[in-house]
């Protein structure tokens, strides 16, 4: 997750976050200076797994573009049965596993490697994904499209998207629509899902 208005960091919590619900409740994880590196806000996060009650416990994670690890690590409290994080940085990666060792998270693994070599491997299926993306870069659509049209996704999946709010909503693949929306500041959030799920989610 890059640096974003509204990011929610408070002050004297520079390079930190809270993780806000779960096993780890309250508990703070450090990460290193890169790019000027936040964590979704937690009043975002309180939402996004308000939407996702239920759906998160088990299940295949991917964080894509891990950044602090905020989404990965509070799907992990959880109780999420696996959590893949990727991340581009090797040394925020290293952060992260440092961090995944500290709370003793056996359900997280770190990919240190770019979000499109990841999806350039061999598909894995995931329940829930969390899109995340540099902003200024274009990467929300063709990600969202990769990811939806590869094998990346299990039957009912969900997908959490960010993006500027000036943007409006991303372009969604064929067949996608927006279960739930919201606005922090200058970030717009989305829950995406294929058609046949939405009433499922309501």
């Amino acid at each position: 997750m890059r640096r974003k208005a509204g990011s929610g960091a408070r002050a004297g919590a520079a390079n930190q976050l809270r993780i806000i619900g779960g096993e780890w409740r309250g508990r703070r994880l450090r990460f290193p200076d890169a790019d000027g590196l936040r964590p979704t806000a937690d009043r975002v996060r309180e939402t996004l797994f308000n939407w996702l009650q239920g759906r998160v416990y088990g299940r295949r994670c991917l964080d894509l573009f891990a950044g602090s690890g905020a989404l990965g690590f509070e799907a992990a409290s959880r109780g999420a049965g696996e959590v893949v994080m990727v991340e581009a940085s090797p040394k925020v990666a290293e952060a992260l596993r440092a961090n995944a060792e500290l709370l003793g998270a056996d359900a997280v693994r770190v990919e240190a490697r770019r979000a499109e070599a990841f999806l350039q491997s061999a598909p894995q299926g995931f329940d829930v994904v969390f899109l995340d993306p540099p902003f200024g870069k274009g990467l929300l659509a063709p990600v969202l499209r990769e990811l939806a049209g590869g094998g990346w996704l299990n039957p009912g999946a969900c997908l959490y998207a960010e993006c500027e709010a000036e943007l409006g909503e991303p372009e969604l693949p064929a067949g996608y629509e927006f279960l739930r929306r919201g606005r922090a500041g200058q970030v717009a959030y989305f829950l995406v899902a294929k058609q046949a799920v939405a009433n499922d989610v309501e």
